[in-house]
Parts: C-alpha cells; structure tokens; sequence
C-alpha cells in the first residue's frame, strides 16, 4: 500500500510488443504487492514491477491474439512518496527479467499477476498479488527509531467489472481489490487488509500511445492503520507525540500511466500518481508531514523470446 507501484502504480508494473509484429506485448504494484537475490526495498517492488512491465508491453493486442508466453527484461528508475503523508521521497532502480505467461486459470499479464477464477465479457475475478518499496526507519527522518514498515507483499481476490467504452474509443472499469498484507522482513507477519476501489480509463491513440488514468480511494483496517501511523509510548519523543491510529480512508490517489512501442522488441514506459491525505483517518498522526506527495517511474522493456502457441481466451 505504502508506495505501490501497482503495486502502483507501482501495481510488480505493465509491457507490451508490437501487434504488427507477431501481436505480442505495471502493476500496479498494486505488487501489489513480487525468486531473485535483491536487497530488501528491491524485493518489496518486485512483483509491481514486473506487473507494470508486462502490462504496459502486452496492452497492444488482444488477448486471443497474444503469445502464450514470452519472456525478456525491463528496466525502471522509480522516485516514490516514502508512505502517504511522508515528507521524504524513496529513489529505487531496477532492472529484472520479465516473464508474461497467459493461460487459462495460471495469469501473468498486464491484468492479473496470479490465478484468473472468472472471467466473462462483465466482470474479471482473480487472486493475485502486489507490492510497494519498504524503508529503512533511518531512511524517514519521521520515523527514525521506530519499527520499520518492511517489505510489504499484498495478497487476496480482485473483481473487475466492465463499464463500456468512453472518449475517443477508450474503456472504462472498476476495480476492487481486496488484499491481506504481509511483511516479508518479518517472516510474512500479517499486518492488515487493505482496499482499494479504484475507477480507471484506458485508451491507445492511432500513434501508438496507451495511456490509463485512475482515481482510488486507499482503506486500511486498524491493523494497517497502525502500521503506519501509530506511535507508541516507547516511540514517542518531544517531536513526536504518542498517537493511536484508526481504521478508514487512508489516502486518495490519482494516477496515469502510459506505453509506446520504440520498435518490434522493444517498449517505453511510464507512471505517475499524486496521493493525498487530506481528510484521511490519521491525517493529525505525528508521522504526516506532508499532505499531498508524489510518485513517478520510467522504463524500458525488452521482449527476448515468445512462443508460436498462441494464448486461449
């Protein structure tokens, strides 16, 4: 949740090839929220990433018309709001192989990292996973001395549901993930449930360009609410106060991203997103120093290989 790059935006993140080309192709991070050997922050973000990578690359075709699977790499540089509320920004880069695999219950594109349950021409309900880059508390000078928020890891059921066209030929949708969060710094210790109602609009211009841009809403239950925001007797200081956390709105989040194919092989992406707490739950915790933050990511992503069996619907 804390930084997704669905995840978010930074939802393990989306790639797609050129439809002219054999039609082949986050995240949002959602990750939400990703094996491999990578440092601690590194591995938070890895499943938004990859997510964000692969649907970026495969959102030029359709996906009766997509490889079964492909396989190659991408690169991101990603500045990041350390958490909602925080005054200070997380600078993470990245560069990880990318695998897409698109059957029929097994789903790793741009609209599912994990298991696809239903799916008809309305709604879309899977189980996947997302995550967010993690801190060091020396990191954040709000919270040093305290617990660390971790590799965060989000987990749990999505439903989808198809809202029909808009301007310029483009498509509407909700989304509605609900997921249980877990740290992986501290033996996957469960540390919430979050949701995420999010309203999106996708559309590809005749040059080529894909681009979506969402509004969200971020609820956490009190469990996740004091993971972030709490502050104990032991961690209060004359700067910062005790403060006991609630359950609710966590942040609004508005958010864009888009993709354009450089050649056959080879993709551009990129991803913003503003939050802010302004009317949040926890908005008077001592450890909001900043009302309105931002996150924004570019890459590059590179198809290697891709099969000749092409994936069913």
């Amino acid at each position: 949740m804390s930084g997704q790059v669905s995840l978010a935006d930074l939802r393990w993140w989306h790639v797609q090839s050129d439809a002219k080309r054999n039609l082949s192709a986050m995240k949002a991070f959602h990750l939400d929220r990703h094996a491999f050997q990578f440092s601690a922050p590194q591995l938070s973000a890895v499943f938004a990433m990859m997510a964000m990578a692969a649907s970026q690359s495969l959102q030029a075709q359709t996906e009766t018309s997509a490889p079964l699977w492909e396989v190659g790499g991408f690169t991101v540089g990603v500045s990041q709001q350390a958490y909602p509320g925080s005054d200070q920004q997380v600078n993470r880069s990245l560069a990880l192989p990318l695998f897409v695999y698109r059957g029929e219950l097994l789903r790793a594109d741009r609209e599912t990292t994990g298991i696809r349950a239903i799916r008809n021409s309305a709604f879309e309900l899977d189980i996947g996973v997302a995550g967010s880059f993690g801190a060091r508390s020396e990191e954040i000078e709000a919270r040093r001395g305290m617990r660390e928020l971790g590799t965060l890891v989000e987990f749990g059921p999505r439903l989808q549901w198809q809202l029909g066209t808009g301007p310029g030929n483009g498509r509407w949708r909700a989304e509605l993930p609900l997921r249980g969060v877990f740290d992986l710094r501290d033996s996957a210790a469960y540390r919430g449930l979050a949701f995420e109602p999010k309203l999106v609009f996708e559309r590809q211009t005749r040059e080529g360009w894909r681009y979506n841009a969402s509004l969200a809403a971020i609820i956490a239950d009190l469990r996740l609410a004091q993971t972030f925001y709490e502050v104990n007797e032991f961690e209060a200081t004359p700067l910062r106060p005790e403060f006991a956390a609630s359950n609710g709105l966590i942040a609004w989040r508005l958010a864009a991203s888009f993709s354009r194919n450089l050649a056959p092989d080879w993709r551009l992406f990129g991803f913003a997103r503003v939050d802010t707490v302004a009317g949040a739950a926890n908005e008077n915790s001592p450890l909001v120093r900043k009302t309105t933050g931002t996150t924004m990511g570019l890459g590059i992503a590179y198809t290697w290989q891709r099969s000749t069996q092409r994936a069913s619907e």
